[in-house]
């Protein structure tokens, strides 16, 4: 059995739990999935960030340049950062899909103030704890960015690639698109920009991003044992973060439906 599929096998586990997750279950309404997405802007917000420091280690963005280790994994790399920084939306505009996400909160009606604050903040000063440390957000969220950007800091490129590829599956669930096609239809609104950027994930992340992020751990890692030992540990530590942010922001929708019944 490979060093990769072995990898796979014993964090099929908790992939299985982040996929069956109860928070889908709770999705019901229009009302759910914005509070869903005041949350979980904060990882698309992030993802980016995790994106930019592999393109760092593994493309040549400095002068003066220098051919690439791996053209493969570097092609793969800027063609992501072309379509998660650059993409084009539904007019045809070029923004990036954090742009395009906080575009379809404003059409959906999600309140958009908390990533505003913070991404206020963070031009301020450039610190990521001091610009979180007061937002009313839930506590798994700001956990769930802390890692990322220790992450980050590790500098350590495999390190980097075991939670893009591991912990950065997209999973919004396939519901979102019925919730907001009937609730399209029940009021006679335009949701067409969430609809627009769920359809645009689906087509970007498709079967070829997948294996090619596996290939990337397999390179990064070669024979060294100490370094798969951190891609597991990483890649473990990743879902277990993404399963709290969904634990999370499943206790707010609960918290949200028994207030309505009150």
């Amino acid at each position: 059995m490979s060093k990769i599929t072995l990898l796979e096998k014993k964090l099929s586990t908790l992939r299985v739990q982040l996929k069956e997750h109860h928070l889908y279950k709770s999705l019901n309404d229009i009302e759910d999935v914005r509070l869903f997405m005041q949350e979980h802007v904060f990882a698309v917000w992030d993802f980016m960030s995790l994106l930019k420091a592999l393109q760092q280690a593994l493309t040549c963005t400095t002068l003066p340049w220098i051919p690439v280790v791996n053209p493969k994994t570097a092609r793969f790399i800027n063609e992501i950062v072309l379509g998660e920084e650059t993409d084009l939306n539904e007019l045809n505009e070029p923004k990036s899909h954090f742009e395009m996400y906080l575009d379809a909160m404003f059409q959906t009606g999600a309140n958009t103030k908390q990533i505003a604050s913070f991404i206020s903040n963070l031009i301020d000063s450039g610190e990521i704890e001091s610009s979180m440390k007061y937002l009313n957000i839930e506590k798994e969220t700001k956990e769930f960015v802390s890692f990322t950007f220790e992450v980050v800091e590790t500098k350590q490129p495999h390190i980097i690639a075991a939670c893009f590829t591991f912990g950065r599956e997209d999973l919004i669930p396939d519901m979102f698109l019925e919730i907001v096609k009937n609730t399209e239809k029940k009021y006679d609104v335009d949701y067409s920009k969430l609809t627009y950027y769920l359809n645009r994930h689906i087509e970007l992340d498709g079967d070829e991003h997948g294996p090619l992020s596996l290939q990337m751990i397999e390179e990064l890692c070669g024979n060294d044992e100490q370094k798969w030992d951190d891609v597991f540990y990483y890649a473990k530590v990743s879902l277990e973060k993404r399963i709290n942010l969904w634990d999370g922001i499943e206790r707010k929708l609960l918290i949200r439906k028994k207030a309505t019944l009150n």
